[in-house]
């Protein structure tokens, strides 16, 4: 039996969009939603019903702070007079690339983190697969 990921390593993995459990690259089905197994270890990516409702809550918080850093930049920018034709689509349109492009990854770093909270069972994964 292999060893479970460092929290170190469920990060990184979450990060670069892989199983957080084996590292594999392959779990996409489409942009954004992951296949409902890995095809290497066999974790189950939702792992509870609702699972993804915290890669919503990383999603929107994260794009959150983008949007604020892209409108106190652009209004800085735009100082004294704040052209609202201006900011408005710079801002909306930062806001809907961010949480579109972060969609992916706020997936895997939230099963990263709810595999630190309720670590994995020996059954969820095939740990000859998975590794440490």
């Amino acid at each position: 039996m292999g060893t479970p990921p460092s929290r170190s390593r469920l990060l990184r993995r979450g990060l670069r969009k892989r199983c957080p459990a084996c590292g594999e690259r392959e779990i996409w089905a489409s942009w954004g939603r992951p296949v409902e197994l890995c095809p290497r270890c066999g974790l189950r990516f939702e792992r509870i019903e609702g699972h993804f409702v915290g890669a919503v809550g990383i999603n929107t918080i994260v794009s959150f702070v983008v949007l604020f850093i892209v409108l106190i930049v652009s209004m800085i920018l735009t100082a004294p007079e704040f052209e609202l034709r201006i900011l408005l689509p710079v801002n909306v349109g930062v806001t809907l690339a961010m949480t579109t492009w972060f969609m992916p990854i706020s997936k895997t770093l939230w099963t990263s983190f709810d595999i630190m909270m309720r670590p994995l069972r020996p059954d969820e994964v095939d740990w000859s697969q998975a590794g440490g």
